[in-house]
Formats: C-alpha cells, sequence, structure tokens
C-alpha cells in the first residue's frame, strides 16, 4: 500500500443516515419531506436494495489496491512520437492523463505534443488536423466524441496511424467503429451503479437528488442514464432535476443554475451526482451563499474523473463528499503502453482499472487514485 494510504481507514459501509428527504415524482419537485429527527418514519428506504447496495460501497471503497494489470509486453520500441488531442484542458481528466501520457513518454523515450481541442466541434477539427500535418506514430483521441471528427479519423485510418482513445466511446477495449486500436475508460456501467448506489447507501435509501451530465458528449450522457437508472432502483430515491450543462459552459452555467436549484428546492435536494467533479468546483460559491455547510447536504459525489481538485474538496469536506475516480495518471501510462503494443504489432492489453470510490476517510489525504505498483510493472514491460 502507498505510505500515505496506510492511515487510511476504509469507511465501513453503514454510512451517515439522511434526515431530510424526499418523496413525490421524479424529476418534478417534491411534495413532502421525511425528518426522522422530528418525528417522520426512520424506516430505510428500498431495504430490499440496501444490503446489497451498502455491501457493494464498502467494496469499493478499499484502499488496498495492487496493480492487477499487466506484467508483460513487447520492451519500448524506440524513436516514435504521439499527439495527444485533449477535447479541452479545462476538464480536468482530460489534463491529467495528458499529464500521465507525458511522464510515460519521457521514461519510455518518445516525443509527445498535446493539442488543446478547446471544447467546441471546429476546435476539435482544428486539433485533429494539426496533429495529422505533424505526422505522428500514433494519436490520442482525448475525452471527445471521435464521430465529431469523422472525416480525420478516417484519415488516420487510412494513413495507418493508430488511434487511442481516452473516454472516446462507451466501453473499454478495441472499436471497429469507429476504428480505434483500443479505447482507455474504467466501466462505465460500474462507475454510474457505484456513483448511484453511494447515494443510496450514504442516505439509507431516502434522497433527493440533482443530476449534473453534459449531454453532448455521448459517454457521459450514457454514464447520466444508468445513474438515473439505478437510482430509480430505490423507490424513496426521487430524481429532483436532470441539469444538462455541457462541460465547455460549466464554468459560467453551474453557479446560476445551483443557485436556482438551491431556491427551488431548499431541504429537499440532499444529495448530487455529476458525471464530472468539476461541477462541483463551480457550484461551491453558489452553495456557500444559500447558506449550505460545506460538510452537509446536498452530499455530491462525482462520478469521474477524480482530479486533484476533487479529493482537495473530498479532504476538506468543502461541498464535495465522494468520487469515483478515474486513475488518470495510471491510464497515461497505459496509453502509452497500448502504442507500444501497437507499435510491435501486438494487440491491446485488454486491461480495465477496477472502480474506487474515495471519501474523506479512506482518501489518506492524497490528490489522486492509482493502483499501487504501475509504474514499476511498465517500466519492466519497457526494459527501462
Amino acid at each position: 500500500m502507498h505510505p500515505t494510504r496506510k492511515a487510511a481507514v476504509t469507511a465501513t459501509a453503514l454510512l451517515a443516515t439522511v434526515t431530510l428527504v424526499a418523496g413525490c415524482e421524479s424529476g418534478s419537485t417534491t411534495a413532502e419531506s421525511v425528518n426522522a429527527s422530528s418525528g417522520g418514519s426512520s424506516r430505510p428506504g428500498c431495504p430490499d436494495a440496501l444490503a446489497r447496495v451498502k455491501r457493494d460501497v464498502k467494496a469499493a471503497e478499499d484502499v488496498n489496491a495492487p496493480w492487477s494489470g499487466p506484467t508483460s509486453g513487447p520492451r519500448a520500441v524506440p524513436g516514435r512520437s504521439i499527439v495527444y488531442i485533449a477535447q479541452t484542458l479545462t476538464n480536468p481528466g482530460v489534463e491529467g492523463v495528458a499529464q500521465g501520457v507525458q511522464e510515460a513518454a519521457d521514461v519510455i523515450g518518445w516525443r509527445v505534443h498535446t493539442i488543446n481541442g478547446q471544447g467546441t466541434p471546429a476546435g476539435l477539427k482544428d486539433a485533429f488536423d494539426q496533429a495529422l500535418a505533424l505526422k505522428p506514430d500514433g494519436i490520442v483521441i482525448g475525452g471527445f466524441d471521435p464521430s465529431s471528427t469523422a472525416k480525420q479519423v478516417e484519415r488516420a485510418n487510412a494513413a495507418g496511424i493508430p488511434l487511442i482513445g481516452w473516454h472516446a466511446v462507451g466501453a473499454p477495449g478495441p472499436s471497429e467503429n469507429p476504428k480505434l486500436f483500443t479505447n482507455i475508460t474504467t466501466r462505465v456501467e460500474d462507475v454510474a451503479r457505484l456513483s448511484a448506489d453511494w447515494i443510496i447507501a450514504q442516505s439509507d435509501g431516502r434522497a433527493g437528488v440533482v443530476l449534473f451530465t453534459d449531454a453532448s458528449i455521448p459517454f457521459a450522457k450514457r454514464k447520466s442514464d444508468l445513474i438515473k437508472k439505478e437510482l430509480a432502483t430505490c423507490s424513496d430515491v426521487k430524481l429532483l432535476s436532470y441539469e444538462n450543462i455541457p462541460i465547455p459552459q460549466a464554468n459560467t452555467r453551474t453557479v446560476k443554475r445551483v443557485s436556482s436549484l438551491a431556491a427551488r428546492f431548499g431541504d429537499r435536494w440532499t444529495h448530487s451526482a455529476a458525471i464530472n467533479d468539476l461541477y462541483f468546483g463551480y457550484a461551491e460559491s453558489a452553495l456557500r451563499a444559500a447558506g449550505r455547510d460545506g460538510a452537509g447536504a446536498p452530499f455530491n459525489i462525482g462520478a469521474g474523473d477524480g482530479d486533484p481538485s476533487a479529493f482537495e474538496r473530498i479532504n476538506g469536506k468543502a461541498y464535495q463528499a465522494a468520487t469515483v475516480p478515474e486513475p488518470l495518471s495510471e491510464q497515461g501510462w497505459q496509453i502509452v503502453d497500448e502504442f507500444n503494443r501497437a507499435f510491435a504489432g501486438k494487440p491491446s492489453s485488454g486491461y480495465v482499472a477496477p472502480v474506487h470510490i474515495t471519501v474523506a476517510a479512506n482518501s489518506g489525504g492524497t490528490l489522486s487514485w492509482d493502483s499501487e505498483g504501475y509504474r514499476n510493472a511498465y517500466r519492466k514491460i519497457w526494459d527501462k
């Protein structure tokens, strides 16, 4: 275990019960709230599902995660260059993976060029055109839908340039349409399920939830749809609002929307989930202005990506209680390893990182989550 995690205590499955919860139909303003401390029902919501949910959440909060990825593969192919096309570098997850790619490339001895797509269709097309003009050995599709740059993808495929995605399509592993050597991500089904399960467990099955997403990104929309589906398995967990805020506009739109939501729902808003932690960074000022306690409701969980600012909010109990982090640096190293396999004429590794939940009780004060030993494992594979 990492030294900073040895002091971390795995959070117990029996989490704090939220006293204010919602009733009424999903997606609408609630008609009533139940306050257990003032005589309301203390029966846990959805008791049949609660034991399973709490068991799964406890397992996901385990901090002892030894390396379970590849331990063999081709030695380093020398002298290669790759381009990382970032959907937007204002997305901390995209930026964190870019940093991991650069770190791993320095070790393996390759050149990396990062291009910011600025979060717009035109910007991404221009960034991809720039990448192709550099004639690299490989290109990373960093956090955007390849269909938005379909012509550029076709050109890369025709030129024999392997493409590796990060959160580019809905599932990990190789993709035929679009043609990707592999796509790096945790399984979105697991991330979504555990994010929703954390809310169910933390609230003892009684919550009023706001869900933040970016429906312009198919991967993100699918994640939020899966979160909705899992929340619906508990009858006393109510979806108060589904907020579609594009990530590139989150800095300008989130504060206004959160202020409106706080005024509209009041204490009925007990929990939030978001497809990316960054929404809670922008929500912080609005929640503070609304008189909300940073350690209290709404208890917020990010279903990705677990960037350092999210860990800071969790550790400081500042308007975010949990995250389901991607192992961003580790995934950057995996991207480089997958390219090395492609350059050596080998198949992709097939590795998918396990899903983890970070809360203040198990973070150990760290600012990221990665499996233990991945750097040494890849160095041994590459003979570096």
